[in-house]
């Protein structure tokens, strides 16, 4: 199985929030990847440019990575749903959580990119990304430091979203969550490594 075209993902009609996108967002990495990062869905920046995690919250994954020691190169990093759902405020383009529905539209096209990618452990970046992965509802905070089993035989971990770290920021409450998220990354990569 290959992995979701970005023609395929522009011509998606499974669910409507096409209509409001810009464009469809792939994931990018290597063809086979150890690690596979799954968020929630390309923010306003993600849309414009066509690329994953490439706004604010992609900025922070990337110096998170860094700091825990994840090698970028062998890690793909992807969304759950493909397009961003947003809503007017003023001039900007605000996230707007997708739904159930999108979520089940869409995970055609993940569950295409875990075949395809094979990797050993999935990270799943906030709620949304563990819906999407684990079939289900799943606290982040109560899962965060356990592992489960996916259909496709990679491990999984929770973790926090990157965007949850930047609206903490703006609350003066970041630090615990940061390191929480660098802790999990770590454990995550371990436990992608052959042994």
């Amino acid at each position: 199985m290959s992995r979701p075209r970005k023609a395929e993902l522009d011509g998606c009609r499974r669910c409507d929030l096409w209509r409001n996108a810009t464009q469809g967002v792939p994931g990018k990495g290597p063809r086979r990847a150890p690690l596979m990062l799954v968020g929630e869905q390309p923010g306003d920046e993600e849309d414009l440019r066509g690329k994953a995690f490439v706004g604010p919250a992609g900025r922070l994954l990337d110096e998170l990575l860094l700091t825990a020691g994840v090698d970028r190169a062998q890690t793909y990093i992807t969304n759950a749903v493909k397009h961003f759902k947003w809503e007017p405020r003023g001039k900007r383009r605000l996230h707007k959580r997708p739904n159930g529905a999108e979520i089940a539209a869409c995970n055609v096209w993940l569950q295409r990119e875990i075949a395809s990618t094979k990797p050993a452990v999935i990270v799943c970046l906030g709620a949304t990304a563990t819906r999407a992965v684990m079939g289900r509802d799943m606290p982040v905070a109560s899962s965060r430091t356990r592992s489960f089993d996916h259909e496709s035989g990679a491990r999984v971990r929770v973790t926090y979203h990157p965007s949850a770290i930047l609206r903490a920021r703006v609350a003066g409450d970041a630090a615990p969550m940061q390191a929480a998220v660098l802790r999990d990354l770590r454990a995550a990569w371990k436990l992608a490594q052959p042994r």
